[in-house]
């Protein structure tokens, strides 16, 4: 049996494994870096057979995108139930942030949305579309909460949802890209909690200051 055949599209075929595969190649090297023949046998999958499910190399990759928007979304959906306190959802989307920040220790690759994305969408402007659009999802949904917790006064009276769904947005980036830098899990869970305890005008938890990185040496 040949290379080919072997590798053609399995009978079992199941499309949200195939491109979980390919966004775990395009997550390690970014876009740029990923080549087909990469992408093809992390997916196990020969290149006519992952043209004909998924289209080009752009198109893997932003499906690849897409999914992973829609699973943050629903997971942040579910975190910020509006049955629970809404400091205690924001600490559950950063938990769940993190813990997918970290998943890839000891080298944690940090958002797989904004550590490749951000920089492809410089040049690519359905990158940049898809980049936006995910961002201002994401903001929707914590804007939606926000008015809710404005509603039922669990936060100021006269609040802006808008600004604190961009804020709340905000530290989740920071998040993401001082974790791909290689500050500790914990310092970043410290500011996590300090961001909830800002936005919600409550005591942080923990209290724990981060420790002060020094910048590397040059020469």
């Amino acid at each position: 049996m040949s290379e080919t055949k072997a590798r053609g599209r399995p009978r079992s075929f199941d499309p949200e494994t195939a491109l979980n595969q390919a966004r775990e190649v395009f997550w390690d090297a970014g876009y740029a870096a990923s080549s087909l023949d990469e992408l093809s046998a992390a997916m196990q999958m020969n290149r006519p057979s992952v043209y004909a499910a998924f289209g080009d190399k752009e198109a893997l990759y932003l499906k690849t995108l897409e999914g992973y928007r829609d699973a943050g979304a629903d997971a942040m959906r579910a975190a910020l139930d509006p049955e629970r306190p809404l400091a205690e959802g924001l600490r559950e989307v950063y938990a769940g942030a993190l813990a997918l920040y970290f998943a890839n220790e000891p080298a944690p690759r940090g958002c797989f949305l904004i550590g490749t994305a951000a920089t492809e969408a410089v040049r690519n402007d359905r990158v940049r579309g898809t980049f936006r659009g995910s961002l201002a999802l994401f903001d929707a949904l914590l804007e939606e909460r926000f008015r809710i917790a404005r509603k039922n006064g669990e936060i100021h009276a006269k609040a802006d949802p808008v600004m604190l769904a961009r804020i709340a947005d905000s530290i989740m980036f920071a998040l993401a890209v001082r974790s791909r830098s290689g500050e500790s899990r914990a310092d970043l869970e410290a500011l996590a909690d300090a961001g909830v305890a800002m936005i919600c005008g409550t005591p942080a938890k923990g209290g724990r200051k981060p420790k002060r990185s020094r910048p590397p040496r040059s020469g």
